[in-house]
């Protein structure tokens, strides 16, 4: 979630500067800083209020989703479903990242392997949690309904990984055709994507849907290259406005006559139409808001929080959910600070629950933030050693997507994002050392 341009490789191990300090603030938009920010700790509270546990009237242990069951739930979730916006704001990162590389010398395949590593990394010990987890508890004789239930739901953002990796290592292709077809790719990707729909809802295999990874967060990247070029810009703020509401009003034929859930977050995944009426929609009110946004991040007090929560951005979103179980958990020792699920007490509750998160995830993150930052690296691989390893990081959050979290799961995601990270962080020191006299692999 860096975006950070990667740095060019050499034939010595470097280092990518990570600190504040190498940021130039007078080149960079910062009220998209604000907006990522903004994506993720939403998440965060939606979370908080989907997880409710508890005990029930014979004794045993609950897991329940309160938000859910509240009648506004569904239209609700057409303004807090913010993933579209967060993948527009990406799609804005990449094509200013990609240019700058560029324009320094850098190549695709830096670019591809700079940015799987920054994804693979920190996913790595996540999946080396849940293995060690789901392994103890089975070892223990944890219910396994219990153990099941709290891992599916608790490794359920990983999705994300999946999709965003795949966004990532095609950036290369498609800001090749965002300059030659810009119009063309955006009908095609367009066009794939209701196919996919199409074939989807007709033929009731659920399955297909997944090809949607490909086409509708594509094309919500295209159109973060699209405000990074200026378009949104270029509108006056009263088509602006009629472009957003249109496409927003657009959510209602394709919920009431058509076979999408009013429910945004059921159209989440496998990806749908839906998305990209919102990630038009929302990209359109991020430049109505603009100027109220820059003003805000001309604050100390909004840059301070920006640059503390950002930094921590991969931790707090991957690691949000285990963290809420575990402190639900304890919660639960010391019942008369664990009021039952969606009871008054506990919607008066979240608030706090939400502090508690964020300062644990916090101190969490310097466990395991150091697999956030970029680390020491080599020459870039080959690109077919890239590709290979973007594939062995794609597949890992893929199968829990369409499978769930377990401990299979969880220990062939650990062995494949650690071939992975060693394929793009450490193939080319020890190519180095073999290829060049005297010079021997760094630790980092």
């Amino acid at each position: 979630m860096d975006d950070a341009a990667p740095p060019t490789a050499t034939s010595r191990p470097t280092k990518v500067a990570s600190s504040a300090s190498s940021i130039d603030l007078s080149k960079r938009d910062l009220t998209l800083d604000l907006a990522r920010v903004f994506c993720v700790l939403l998440v965060v509270v939606i979370h908080l209020l989907m997880v409710g546990v508890g005990f029930g009237p014979d004794g045993g242990l609950e897991i329940s989703r309160p938000l859910e069951a509240q009648w506004w739930f569904a239209p609700v979730t057409w303004v807090g479903q913010i993933m579209p916006l967060f993948f527009v704001v990406g799609g804005f990162a990449s094509l200013t990242a990609w240019r700058s590389l560029t324009r320094r010398g850098g190549t695709a395949e830096e670019y591809v392997r700079s940015r799987v590593l920054r994804l693979a990394q920190p996913a790595l010990p996540l999946f080396i949690f849940y293995a060690v987890v789901i392994g103890g508890a089975k070892l223990l004789g944890v219910d396994p309904a219990i153990v099941d239930v709290a891992v599916v739901g608790a490794a359920s953002p990983l999705w994300f990984l999946a999709a965003y990796i795949l966004c990532q290592s095609l950036v290369p292709v498609m800001v090749r055709m965002h300059a030659t077809a810009p119009r063309a790719t955006l009908v095609v990707l367009l066009a794939g994507a209701i196919l996919v729909d199409t074939v989807r809802y007709a033929s009731g295999v659920q399955a297909i849907g997944l090809i949607n990874l490909f086409f509708v967060w594509l094309l919500v990247q295209q159109i973060g290259f699209w405000y990074a070029d200026g378009w949104f810009a270029a509108r006056r703020w009263w088509t602006l406005a009629i472009i957003g509401l249109v496409a927003f009003a657009t959510l209602i034929p394709m919920t009431m006559w058509g076979p999408y859930a009013p429910d945004m977050l059921t159209n989440l995944n496998p990806p749908t139409l839906p998305l990209i009426a919102l990630a038009i929609s929302q990209t359109c009110a991020l430049r109505l808001l603009r100027p109220a946004l820059a003003a805000l991040m001309n604050t100390h007090v909004a840059r301070g929080i920006v640059f503390l929560v950002g930094s921590r951005l991969m931790t707090i979103y991957l690691w949000h959910l285990p963290v809420i179980l575990a402190i639900t958990g304890l919660m639960l020792l010391v019942p008369a600070i664990s009021p039952p699920p969606a009871s008054p007490a506990w919607w008066w509750s979240r608030p706090v629950l939400f502090v508690l998160t964020l300062v644990a995830l916090y101190g969490l993150s310097f466990l395991v933030g150091r697999w956030e930052a970029p680390r020491e690296v080599g020459p870039t691989p080959p690109r077919a050693v890239i590709a290979i390893a973007a594939v062995l990081a794609f597949i890992p959050p893929l199968l829990v997507l369409q499978f769930f979290m377990s401990l299979p799961l969880a220990i062939l995601g650990s062995v494949l994002l650690t071939v992975s990270v060693m394929l793009l962080g450490r193939w080319g020191s020890r190519l180095a050392a073999r290829t060049e006299p005297g010079l021997a692999p760094r630790a980092g």
